[in-house]
C-alpha cells in the first residue's frame, strides 16, 4: 500500500534551522504567525538552508543553487530588514543568521517601521514569550550557561578599591572598547507599549556594540553614537535605576539592555525562575547594616527581581522597627539597592565563588550546545551533505547517552575523533 508523505512547509524547515543553534525557538502556532509576518515563505525556505557559522555570499549561492549575484541581492535584502547580521571583512560582507533572542525578535522592534505590523508583532511576542512558557524556559532555564549576565551598577561600587572588579564586569569598559556603538528603542518596553503595559523608563536606550552595532546602524535599526554619548546614556540608566543586562561573554559584547523589572523579559524570568538561576549574576552581593538601616523600603521598591525584603529588626525597644534583608538565592548583585539607600546602610561585597563568564560568543555557544545536546549541529554544520546529516545524528545520539554508554558507543564506532570528543564532553560536563 502506498503511503503519502506530507511535504513540510518552509516555515517548519526554518524553525528546525533555528533550533539547531543552542538558542532555539520551540515550535508553536504563535511562532509560525511571527515568522509569517517577518519573512515570506520563499525567504523562510532560503534561510532554513543557511549555515550556523558565519558565511559569505558564495556559500549561500551554493546552498540555494543560485548565481552569486542573485544570492548576494537576497542576502542584502534580508540584512536590510535585520533578519541577517552583515559585517565587512576586508571589503567582503560576512553574514550571520542571529538567533530569535537576542536577535531578530528584538531587531524588529528597535525602530519604528511601517513595513511590518509592529502592534501585531508585539501581541504575538507577548503571547509567545510572556504567556507561553516553552520559549522563555528554553532561553533562560535550560542548561547552566545562559545567554546573558548582569553588570554591576558602577556608582554603587566602593571608592576605596576594596572590591576586585574586572574590566569585563563594567558596562563602561564595554562602551569604551567597542569598535562600533548603536542605540535603538528598547524592544521590551516598545512591545509593552503596544500592550498598554509600558512604564515611564527611557525607551531610546537599547545599546548594541561591535559587529551587531555595525550591521544595525548600517541599515538604520540603531543610531550610530560615540562612546561619550553612550556613557551619558549609561548614566541616564543609572539615574532611572535600570539594570544592565548584557551578553554573557568577556570579549566583544554585542548588546547591553537597560532593564526595568516590569517590562524586560530577563528580569521577569529572573523573578519567575530565580531559584533556577536563569540569568548570570554579578560577582557581588549587597550587605545590609541592620544597625543603621531605617527600614524605609526604598531598596525593596527598586529591586527588579524582588530579592530585597523588609523583616523585623528584633529590636526590643521598638517592636515595629523593620530592616532590609537580602534574598541571596535570587539576588542579581546589580547594586541598584545600594545606590538608592538614603542611610547608606547597603554596601557591595564579593560573592564567595566567582561567577564563570565565557571568553567569547564561540566559547559560550559551544558550552550551551554541549549542555543542550546540540554540539553536533555546530560541528556538522552542512545540512545539505548526507554525510554531515548522518554524523550529526550519530553524535547527537551519542551525547545523549549516559556516561558509560557514551564510552561504549565511541569504542564500537572505532572513531578516534569521536572518542576524544566524547571524553572532552564528559570531562567538561563533570566539572
Amino acid at each position: 500500500m502506498a503511503h503519502r508523505t506530507l511535504k513540510r512547509s518552509a516555515y517548519e524547515n526554518l524553525v528546525d534551522r533555528l533550533n539547531r543553534f543552542p538558542q532555539g525557538a520551540p515550535p508553536s502556532e504563535t511562532l509560525f504567525k511571527i515568522l509569517r509576518i517577518l519573512v515570506s515563505e520563499r525567504e523562510a525556505g532560503l534561510i532554513a538552508l543557511l549555515p550556523i557559522k558565519p558565511f559569505k555570499a558564495d556559500e549561500a549561492a551554493r546552498r540555494w543553487k543560485l548565481s552569486e549575484m542573485e544570492a548576494r541581492k537576497t542576502l542584502e535584502q534580508l540584512a536590510s530588514r535585520a533578519l541577517l547580521v552583515d559585517v565587512d571583512n576586508n571589503g567582503e560582507s560576512v553574514y550571520t543568521l542571529p538567533p530569535p533572542m537576542a536577535g531578530f525578535f528584538e531587531f524588529s522592534m528597535m525602530r519604528l517601521r511601517g513595513d511590518v505590523d509592529q502592534k501585531a508583532l508585539a501581541e504575538l511576542y507577548y503571547q509567545y514569550i510572556n504567556q507561553e512558557e516553552d520559549f522563555i524556559r528554553s532561553l533562560f532555564v535550560d542548561g547552566e550557561t545562559q545567554l546573558g549576565r548582569v553588570y554591576v551598577n558602577e556608582p554603587a561600587l566602593p571608592d576605596d578599591g576594596s572590591l576586585m572588579v574586572l574590566d569585563y564586569e563594567r558596562a563602561s569598559e564595554v562602551i569604551r572598547t567597542a569598535s562600533h556603538i548603536g542605540v535603538g528603542i528598547c524592544y521590551c518596553r516598545h512591545k509593552m507599549e503596544h500592550m498598554g503595559r509600558s512604564c515611564d523608563a527611557p525607551m531610546d536606550i537599547c545599546m548594541t556594540f561591535n559587529s551587531s552595532a555595525e550591521s544595525l546602524t548600517k541599515h538604520g535599526y540603531a543610531r550610530a553614537i560615540d562612546s561619550a554619548e553612550c556613557l551619558d546614556l549609561l548614566n541616564k540608566a543609572y539615574d532611572h535605576n535600570l539594570v544592565q543586562f548584557g551578553e554573557n561573554v568577556q570579549r566583544k559584547v554585542n548588546f547591553i539592555c537597560n532593564c526595568c523589572g516590569c517590562c524586560c523579559e530577563a528580569m521577569i524570568a529572573a523573578r519567575k525562575y530565580g531559584i533556577l538561576q536563569p540569568v548570570h549574576t554579578t560577582n557581588f552581593l549587597p550587605l545590609v547594616d541592620a544597625g543603621t538601616c531605617t527600614g524605609c523600603g526604598k531598596c525593596v521598591n527598586v529591586c527588579p527581581v524582588e530579592a530585597m525584603a523588609l523583616v523585623t529588626a528584633n529590636d526590643p525597644r521598638n517592636r515595629a522597627r523593620r530592616t532590609a534583608r537580602v534574598l541571596e538565592e535570587t539576588c542579581l548583585g546589580c547594586g541598584v539597592c545600594a545606590r538608592v539607600c538614603p542611610a547608606e546602610s547597603i554596601s557591595l561585597a564579593a560573592r564567595e565563588t566567582r561567577v564563570f563568564t565565557p571568553v567569547d560568543n564561540i566559547h559560550r555557544a559551544v558550552l550551551m550546545a554541549i549542555e543542550r545536546g546540540k554540539l553536533q549541529h555546530l560541528i556538522f554544520d552542512n545540512q545539505l551533505l548526507a554525510s554531515h546529516r548522518a554524523m550529526a545524528a550519530l553524535l547527537g545520539a551519542a551525547l545523549k547517552l549516559p556516561p558509560v554508554k557514551r564510552t561504549l558507543a565511541g569504542e564500537q564506532m572505532k572513531s578516534r575523533y569521536l572518542v576524544k570528543l566524547i571524553d572532552w564532553y564528559t570531562r567538561n560536563r563533570m566539572e
